[in-house]
This record gives structure tokens, C-alpha cells and sequence, in this order.
């Protein structure tokens, strides 16, 4: 693929949105990638001059009514194209960007392909929802969905702190109050300790970065509240581990404790590349906290949580090698990549034969 003429951002972002690309990277000294169905690809275009990299951070970063630096994370709205993620930077070369592209509409839980089953979340009036796994697997799209979910079937009042904002919520049934970290906010932690005085019903958290946000996120789902949030753990398991490892060894018979009366459900997903190509697929794992789910918590002993997941299919929940398997049998993958994901690889043995 070409662009030809100058290379403008609205040409580089028009090419992306035309290719469906999830991401377009911008450096000096490199031609333009996109980001398509997983995988790079290259543009048949000579590569960046500094001068030209510099110029077109310097519009996004106007875009915006940000000043360069050397790492900025933002969102902007382009007449036509939507809104994009963006990640200004500097590198060896000189400058660059990553840009992001957000669906232009905010997803639901079909389209993503995910069960629709898990509308039933958005019911929670308090506790603690997490969507897991690695960059770019979907996390925030599916936050999104359940989020929509909440706007448009309860009243009340839904607090956002994200770095940077990416969908835009207006009010439907519930207020939406959105706050960016860095702009409206000092910090996720500071951020969440103002929104529980803030009158709040239903709290997203774009992600749990560190211990004392962590800490409040659990507080804040302990006494009234539904948090939603993400973590970047690779499946069910790794979750509730990075929940508890994160305090220190004389607060875990405490914070066990808060963990298994107030985490709800964890889903955990990647993207993986459909067979015969095309759109990615979702591939996930759900953990619905039942009570024997909740004892393991509660004991400190989060790695007996997969059997948990393959005995409770009666409280909704999914097994990751169960759904990939699901995935082969339906022709959405390859055996090949369920092979290469699977937690079991022997599992996929009589699928590869």
C-alpha cells in the first residue's frame, strides 16, 4: 500500500481508518506501519524525514492544545476520522508518534464477540469488575461495552478516570462525569479518593497501575460502590496473584480477605488472528467469584482457581482452553494457534494430527 502526495496526518489517519488498522506508527528515519489484524504493515512510501515526523507531531500535539515533550499521551478528534489515541515521543531517529484508532462508535458485547451473558455485570450495584490481559487484546473496548451497558439501563451516577479518555459517553440514563489523568487529575489514586465523595454509583478505572489505586479500587467496591477496571494479567488466575502480591506480607490475611467479599467477576481475553484471515477474534476466560471461589481467595491459594473455572460452567463461567477448543471445532482458529495460546497444549494434540 502507497499514499500518494504529501504525507499529511489527515492522508496517514484516512489511510488507516480505509485499511481498518488499529494503529499507525509515525517515526523519523521509517517509513509509515499500520497495525492490521495484528500484524505490521509496511507502506510503500520513503521514509520520515525528521522534518516531516516533527511536523506532523507538532499538529497532533496542536490538535490537542498540548506542547510537545518527550512523552505525551493524549486523544484527538480529526473532522471525518474520528478520534484517535496518540503517544508522542521521541526516539533515536527523532521524532515519533503511535497513533491509536477508536472505533467511531462505542462497541457492545456482540460485535465484539463476546457472550452477551456478560451484560448480567452491569447489574452489580457494588464490588469489583475486571477486564485482563496483554496491550491491544481489546481491554478497553470491552470496558466500553459493559460501561454503555450501565449509561443506558440504571440511574445513576458513573464516574471515569482514564489516561487518556477514549470513548466519549454522553448521559443517557446515568450522569457520566469523565476525568483524564494529567489534565483533570493528578493521578488515578488521587483521582479515586475525590470520586468517593463525589456521590458515585458505578466507578471505571481504565487501569490499576499501582498499590495505593488498587488499595482505594478495593475500598471503594467493599463500601457501595461497582468498580470497573482493567489489569494487564495474562488469565483469571494471574489476576487475583496480582491483587494480593501487590501489598506487602503484613497486610495479605487482610487484604485476602477484602479481595474475595469484593472482587465479582474477572475476564480475561486476547485477540488471535481468525483462520482464513480477516477481523481478529476474541478468545476469553470468565471467573464468576462463587463461594468456593471466594474460600480459595480468601486462603490464599489463587492458583487452585482454574479447576474452579472448569467445575463452575453453572455460574457462567468460561475455561480459556475450553473456549479455544470451541474456537477450532467452529473453524474461527487454526489448531495451530489455539496450540500456541493454550494453557494445555496437549489438549490440541489430536486437532494438529
Amino acid at each position: 500500500m502507497e499514499i500518494t502526495g504529501p504525507l499529511r496526518l489527515t492522508s496517514l489517519l484516512a489511510a488507516a481508518r480505509s485499511a481498518e488498522a488499529s494503529d499507525l506508527h509515525l517515526a523519523a528515519g521509517s517509513v509509515p506501519y499500520m497495525r492490521v489484524e495484528g500484524e505490521l504493515v509496511r507502506l510503500d512510501n520513503e521514509p520520515l524525514t525528521n522534518d516531516e515526523a516533527e511536523k506532523l507531531a507538532d499538529e497532533c500535539c496542536q490538535l490537542a492544545n498540548l506542547e510537545r515533550g518527550f512523552d505525551v499521551d493524549f486523544c484527538v478528534d480529526v473532522e471525518n476520522l474520528g478520534r484517535f489515541r496518540v503517544n508522542q515521543h521521541v526516539q533515536a531517529r527523532g521524532a515519533g508518534l503511535t497513533l491509536k484508532c477508536i472505533p467511531t462508535e462505542i462497541p457492545n458485547l456482540k460485535g465484539l464477540a463476546l457472550p452477551e451473558s456478560l451484560h448480567d455485570v452491569t447489574w452489580y450495584r457494588t464490588g469489583m469488575v475486571l477486564v485482563t490481559g496483554p496491550a491491544g487484546c481489546g481491554k478497553t473496548c470491552t470496558l466500553a461495552a459493559l460501561l454503555n451497558g450501565v449509561n443506558r439501563t440504571r440511574r445513576e451516577h458513573v464516574i471515569t478516570i482514564e489516561d487518556p479518555i477514549e470513548f466519549v459517553f454522553p448521559s443517557e440514563s446515568c450522569n457520566v462525569t469523565q476525568r483524564q489523568v494529567g489534565l483533570h487529575t493528578g493521578s488515578f489514586d488521587a483521582a479515586l479518593r475525590a470520586a468517593l465523595r463525589e456521590d458515585p454509583d458505578v466507578i471505571l478505572v481504565s487501569e490499576l497501575r499501582d498499590l495505593e489505586t488498587i488499595r482505594t479500587a478495593i475500598i471503594a467496591a467493599e463500601t457501595g460502590h461497582l468498580v470497573l477496571g482493567t489489569l494487564h494479567t495474562r488469565d483469571a488466575a494471574s489476576t487475583v496473584s496480582r491483587l494480593l502480591d501487590v501489598f506487602p506480607a503484613e497486610e495479605q490475611d487482610q487484604i485476602r480477605t477484602m479481595v474475595a467479599a469484593s472482587l465479582r467477576t474477572v475476564v480475561s481475553q486476547r485477540l488471535l488472528p481468525r483462520r482464513g484471515g480477516g477481523r481478529r477474534v476474541p478468545a476469553y476466560e470468565i471467573l464468576h467469584v462463587s463461594p468456593a471461589v471466594a474460600n480459595l481467595i480468601r486462603d490464599g491459594r489463587p492458583h487452585q482457581l482454574p479447576s474452579q473455572i472448569q467445575l463452575g460452567q453453572r455460574y457462567g463461567m468460561v475455561d480459556f482452553d475450553a473456549r479455544l477448543e470451541e474456537m477450532v471445532e467452529k473453524e474461527l482458529i487454526t489448531a495451530e494457534v489455539a496450540i500456541a495460546n493454550a494453557k494445555s497444549k496437549k489438549r490440541f494434540d489430536y486437532h494438529a494430527r
